[in-house]
């Protein structure tokens, strides 16, 4: 996790909040303002996460993004705008492409959102929050969200490994890289299977789930994380009740129609508000710190 990070330095709690509000309003509203906020909220998020490494993030989903855009005009062809027709006979319609587009973008946002779920809540996270409710569930999804980072690291290990068995000469044919490919997939899956034996032997030692067992946290409510609290609350209260009456909502079929109110502009603000509100976070301390006016923090 990076340092620089404000918001990962509050309480579980209101990190869990946070994620739970902006994943299910990047699921919920389909509004095109509102996708585009959820999309370019989550690349600012994660950039500031994960600094260069986004990149090598972005290089695989943006493939499975176009994949999704292009697929729904192939197999959907509702709308009354029609643009073309296929070889087959069915139309391309303005509607299909333009909710294979909201539904990319929608997909983008939700995975860059849970990439920086994977960041802020981490496994000691995870345990504080449902350890006591749901032991088997909270292992469960620690491992899970760890599962692919830490696939693709030990993945490097071993490959590393085997380029110096091999003098640091890498296989030239096509079958020698499908051979090499093959010994590094067996030996990552030998060592996944490994590793999750491991932990669940090494949980059970300590007495993990097992009713009456105590457990030592550093996370401790104070202000600052009850103001928190209820500022994220609050703005989903008001995203809530604003979709509840429709001024958020947005048709794609048979035409494209949906709320362009001054309410609807209000609600956009802040639900803008609410996905920056790690960023700000960010900018305000990067500020204080520049301005000297960095001190301590009263509980």
């Amino acid at each position: 996790m990076r340092q620089t990070d404000v918001f990962s330095g509050f309480h579980p709690w209101v990190n869990l909040c946070y994620f739970a509000l902006v994943l299910v309003f990047s699921m919920a509203f389909l509004h095109p303002v509102c996708l585009l906020i959820a999309l370019g909220s989550a690349l600012g998020y994660s950039r500031c996460l994960y600094g260069r490494r986004l990149l090598g993030g972005l290089k695989y989903l943006v493939p499975v993004v176009l994949l999704a855009a292009v697929i729904n005009p192939l197999f959907t062809h509702r709308g009354v705008t029609v643009l073309a027709y296929f070889p087959s006979g069915n139309p391309l319609t303005m509607e299909s492409i333009a909710y294979g587009l909201a539904a990319s973008v929608m997909l983008a946002a939700v995975f860059l959102w849970f990439s920086c779920w994977n960041q802020v809540l981490s496994t000691d996270k995870m345990v504080y929050l449902f350890g006591r409710a749901a032991p088997a569930l909270s292992l469960l999804l620690s491992m899970v969200l760890r599962f692919i980072p830490g696939l693709a690291r030990q993945m490097k290990k071993i490959s590393q490994a085997q380029l110096c068995l091999r003098g640091g000469e890498a296989p030239a044919s096509f079958w020698g890289k499908l051979k090499s490919g093959a010994g590094s997939l067996s030996i990552l899956v030998t060592w996944s299977l490994e590793h999750a034996v491991e932990t669940a032997d090494a949980m059970k030692s300590r007495g993990y789930g097992l009713p009456g067992r105590t457990a030592f946290a550093l996370y401790r409510w104070d202000r600052r994380d009850k103001g928190m609290l209820a500022w994220l609350l609050g703005c989903g209260c008001i995203l809530v009740i604003g979709w509840v009456r429709g001024d958020l909502a947005y048709g794609y079929y048979p035409r494209m129609t949906g709320a362009w109110t001054p309410v609807s502009a209000v609600l956009f603000v802040v639900y803008l508000a609410l996905c920056l509100t790690p960023l700000v976070l960010n900018g305000r301390e990067v500020w204080r710190w520049k301005s000297g006016k960095v001190g301590p923090r009263p509980l």
